[in-house]
């Protein structure tokens, strides 16, 4: 299918590897001009290469903390007035709430959400103006069926949801549409290392962990990162300009309810 967005400015938060490379990758297949971003000069250069040589598009490489001021004005110089915006951060690790300092709760909130909202306050009005842009959140299937340790994760990014859901109807009608894409476990390092502390805290292998895992996931596997790709290309596109303000579930079927 042409997605229509050949052509398209397109930056993509957290995407040297794991989800957001994945997105990034699709939306390059699909013609865009991607700029993508990391924390570390090597992985993010090598994946810039990767990402080119796959797909021939125009692929650049921002090497940034998204969550500081300057490392915005970063990713802007290399992307100017983006026509496409995906948000995109990793949570804080398991703890038990009873732990949590104020300076960790409000690092998980300028992380999962403050960051978010910032970046999209900068690219909503050229967009309208433009009367184009998707703005693509990639938030947690823990959203909605939250679980006891990702309890800061989950509030901040549920606070992004409910924040931006307004923002998602009062741009609607300009062809500018902001979704949430909820992932549930997907084959990313984030993942595995997850397996990893589960297993040595019950005392077993990595491959009974993981299995174990597999079994509460009614597709009876681990998601793959270029499911979760194409599914943030789609809501890029031409053709989803009708989508907005969407919680999207890809979880293989693991949370439990109708709606």
């Amino acid at each position: 299918m042409d997605l229509g967005i050949a052509g398209r400015r397109a930056i993509v938060c957290a995407s040297s590897r794991g989800l957001g490379r994945a997105c990034a990758e699709a939306l390059a297949q699909a013609g865009c001009h991607v700029t993508i971003n990391g924390r570390t000069r090597d992985v993010v250069d090598a994946t810039v290469a990767d990402i080119r040589a796959k797909t021939g598009a125009t692929v650049d490489g921002v090497v940034a903390d998204v969550g500081d001021p300057a490392g915005q004005q970063a990713l802007f110089a290399a992307c100017p007035d983006p026509d496409i915006l995906v948000n995109n951060n990793s949570g804080p690790p398991l703890r038990d709430f009873r732990g949590l300092t104020r300076e960790q709760m409000l690092e998980g909130l300028v992380s999962n959400m403050v960051t978010a909202i910032e970046l999209t306050q900068k690219v909503i009005d050229p967009m309208v103006r433009r009367k184009f842009g998707r703005i693509v959140n990639i938030t947690s299937g823990t959203v909605k069926m939250p679980l006891a340790g990702l309890d800061l994760s989950s509030g901040a990014r549920a606070g992004l949801t409910a924040f931006l859901a307004g923002v998602a109807r009062s741009v609607a009608a300009d062809n500018v549409t902001i979704n949430f894409i909820l992932p549930g476990a997907f084959d990313t390092d984030r993942l595995r290392s997850t397996i990893e502390s589960a297993a040595k805290k019950h005392g077993t292998s990595y491959e009974d962990a993981a299995a174990k895992r597999r079994t509460t996931i009614p597709a009876k596997r681990f998601g793959e990162a270029n499911e979760l790709g194409a599914l943030c290309a789609f809501l890029c596109s031409t053709h989803a300009g009708f989508i907005t303000g969407q919680n999207l579930l890809i979880d293989g079927g693991a949370y439990p309810g109708t709606f």
